[in-house]
């Protein structure tokens, strides 16, 4: 019980630290400020755009995971899941030599069309996407097989297509997995900081983001950098009251 209750402390002393150190009285004008409300505006559209193309791209690579079998399912499945251990410093680099002006893919884009991704806006959702799509794809995975494939032969045997089949039946029965992983990589994607600023930078209006506006901030005003951080926490909390049935109901 005691390291139990040492490791319960050690995990909610910080976050009630925060929010007593907030101070309440400034909260309003620092939360309503134009700065503010501006990097809040972007990270909600850039991560829902984001998790949009986590679910039309990572849904099918969920499914291949999950109901192919093909040589090298193991070695992919191991790269889909490196992002969730990369230090995000280095998932921007790794976009920077992907995506940047002179990168792999990013300089014969920008020969052709005259584009490049860093220090755009859609920069920033390529970095949340990369960043996110894991937790979409492993949640997703996870629910596509603990359900039982035979419900999709059923289907087939009926004379369903593969995309009525995938569509009616495939996608229903891992709803749950699929809601849970939509709201871990929408949640992931707006706090997303270290690839994002490695790639994009952090211009207010462009590419600054509720995290990187908290990390410039911290450093001339700490009151305020303790108002916008509480806004992060209060969408953490949401994060788990939406997913209240997966780590907070009872086994």
């Amino acid at each position: 019980m005691v390291p139990a209750a040492l490791a319960a402390l050690l995990l909610l002393v910080p976050l009630v630290a925060m929010v007593a150190s907030t101070s309440w009285a400034d909260l309003p004008g620092h939360l309503t400020s134009e700065v503010a409300l501006d990097a809040l505006r972007l990270s909600l559209v850039t991560s829902t755009v984001a998790i949009v193309f986590c679910l039309l791209l990572g849904l099918p690579l969920a499914w291949l995971l999950a109901r192919v079998d093909f040589r090298g399912r193991g070695a992919l499945r191991a790269l889909v899941t490196v992002p969730l251990v990369l230090p995000p410093v280095v998932a921007g680099i790794a976009l920077r030599s992907a995506f940047g002006r002179t990168g792999l893919l990013g300089e014969p884009l920008l020969d052709w069309t005259g584009f490049a991704f860093p220090f755009t806006t859609y920069g920033v959702v390529l970095a949340h996407v990369f960043v996110s799509m894991p937790f979409v794809v492993i949640a997703i995975e996870g629910a596509l097989r603990s359900a039982d494939p035979r419900y999709d032969d059923a289907a087939a045997t009926l004379g369903a297509t593969r995309w009525t089949t995938f569509r009616r039946v495939t996608v229903p029965l891992a709803l749950p997995g699929v809601v849970a992983g939509t709201v871990l990589g929408w949640a992931r994607s707006l706090g997303e900081f270290g690839a994002t600023i490695t790639f994009n930078g952090n211009y207010p209006g462009t590419t600054q983001t509720m995290p990187t506006l908290i990390y410039v901030t911290r450093q001339a005003d700490q009151d305020a950098a303790l108002s916008l951080s509480l806004v992060m926490l209060v969408v953490s909390i949401g994060v788990l009251i939406a997913l209240r049935d997966h780590w907070l109901g009872t086994p």
